[in-house]
């Protein structure tokens, strides 16, 4: 077997572990939701809504991604996260995770 380069190595360590989803289905619904609501507020532009209106879906649709992104988060806290912890290399993990969750306080 040839020796893995650095890159490599980095990418061996990184690797991220296939942690079953079983709410795949559920997310993929919110998901397939999120979408109409942004169609719908296409159509709302198209139609010269009430801006009022439409901000109000605009509202609505960050909700349900904040939703979604939270459930996210959830899943790969307690699935990867937590398989990275138990396997020695939990700090990347755990830097990784509070770089995202930096992202969504701002």
């Amino acid at each position: 077997m040839p020796a893995l380069t650095s890159s490599r190595k980095v990418a061996a360590v990184l690797a991220h572990p296939a942690v079953p989803r079983p709410d795949g289905a559920a997310l993929t619904r919110r998901l397939n939701r999120i979408k109409g609501q942004v169609r719908g507020i296409g159509k709302m532009i198209a139609d010269d809504r009430y801006c009022i209106d439409i901000l109000t879906q605009v509202s609505a649709v960050q909700s349900a991604l904040d939703a979604l992104a939270l459930q996210l988060l959830e899943h790969h806290l307690h699935g990867c996260v937590q398989h990275a912890v138990k396997s020695g290399n939990g700090d990347h993990a755990i830097d990784e995770a509070l770089a995202v969750i930096r992202k969504f306080a701002r």
